[in-house]
């Protein structure tokens, strides 16, 4: 009887431990636990967290371990972190698109109320807060350039469209990336839709 009164707390500071090694801002998911107990335990020891406010439950089965502003309070998390939390540990890959891509670059200073990225796992959708996140399953040649700087120029630039991709931008590119992932732009060329072959080919001078 006693050891079925005390493996809860057990479960609970298993996991409130390695939330802590993650640290603040870290977003999860139940199963990122599940090495720890059963689905059960863990989600009534999650659930336990967050109604003591150590942590914070953002949609259904999503919580983070919110940033604390002195003056704004508790942080909202960024996409990114939501997005890895939603892929989990099946190392499915992500690749930032549309307008979340576009402002990411700076390309946009419009901030998107859909950050949508692509993957090669399931498609998800959750909404935190005003912000909607959602995991969109694309085709494999979406995702061939997913984690490299092309990548996301690739979904930035198709989010744009070919006569938005100004003089202006292209020097803000230039200007804003390192010189050393420019010139990688050439090796996913072939990747790249041909009207933005000269635009890699631009931001790769060495001079550029």
């Amino acid at each position: 009887m006693m050891t079925a009164r005390k493996l809860p707390q057990s479960i609970d500071s298993r996991i409130l431990a390695r939330i802590h090694g993650l640290g603040r801002g870290s977003v999860f998911v139940s199963t990122d636990f599940l090495d720890l107990g059963s689905r059960e335990a863990i989600d009534i020891a999650l659930h336990r967290l967050a109604r003591k406010g150590t942590i914070r439950r953002l949609a259904r089965g999503v919580y983070d371990f919110p940033k604390q502003h002195p003056v704004l309070g508790l942080l909202s998390p960024s996409a990114d972190a939501v997005a890895k939390a939603l892929a989990g540990r099946d190392r499915t890959r992500l690749q930032p698109a549309g307008a979340y891509a576009a402002n990411a670059l700076g390309l946009s200073e419009q901030v998107p109320a859909k950050a949508v990225f692509l993957t090669d796992g399931p498609s998800r959708t959750v909404k935190i807060g005003p912000t909607t996140i959602q995991l969109r399953r694309t085709t494999a040649r979406n995702m061939a350039a997913a984690g490299r700087l092309s990548g996301l120029l690739i979904q930035a630039l198709r989010e744009l469209g070919q006569e938005h991709v100004t003089r202006e931008r292209r020097e803000h590119l230039k200007r804003t990336l390192p010189a050393d992932k420019r010139r990688e732009l050439l090796k996913d060329l072939r990747l790249a839709p041909a009207w933005m072959h000269p635009i890699f080919r631009e931001l790769a001078e060495e001079d550029a």
